[in-house]
């Protein structure tokens, strides 16, 4: 249900294995990796990500999308590594037999993945600087350190 890839995205069928002939809606997210945040001029990202408390939290949000929508199906895959301007970092895809609760269930996962992940994003400026985006990169680090350790 939930994939790290340090391979495109662009050209994978996700939406394959969702389909249902129970299933009367699909929705799908696509974020994409865009040229620019908070005035700075972007020209690539670099996502990091600690395996293993991915897989386990996204169960968590999975479960819960299962108590709070009639869904069917749902996938989420993120990327990890660099990856360009315009390039897919990330998709959700939720089946349903309706799709208002298809609609609800994928922002849901999206918002959740964004929160409570531990992926990191790094970007990387046109003026040759660099900086770690909406984390506590070092801090997050030593988290999955001490979790590695127990």
């Amino acid at each position: 249900m939930f994939y790290l890839s340090q391979n495109s995205l662009e050209h994978l069928n996700l939406k394959q294995d969702m389909l249902s002939d129970e299933a009367g809606g699909f929705a799908c997210f696509e974020g994409w990796v865009r040229n620019h945040n908070e005035g700075k001029k972007v020209i690539a990202l670099e996502y990091e990500a600690f395996d293993q408390l991915c897989q386990t939290e996204a169960q968590k949000i999975f479960n819960e999308v299962r108590q709070k929508f009639d869904i069917l199906k749902m996938k989420c895959v993120h990327r990890i590594g660099r990856l360009n301007i315009g390039e897919m970092a990330v998709w959700v895809g939720v089946s349903a037999p309706h799709r208002d609760d298809a609609f609800k269930a994928c922002r849901y996962i999206i918002d959740e993945i964004k929160k409570r992940l531990p992926i990191w994003k790094k970007e990387y400026y046109e003026n040759g600087d660099s900086g770690w985006v909406g984390c506590a990169h070092e801090e997050s680090h030593d988290l999955s350190k001490e979790i590695i350790r127990q």
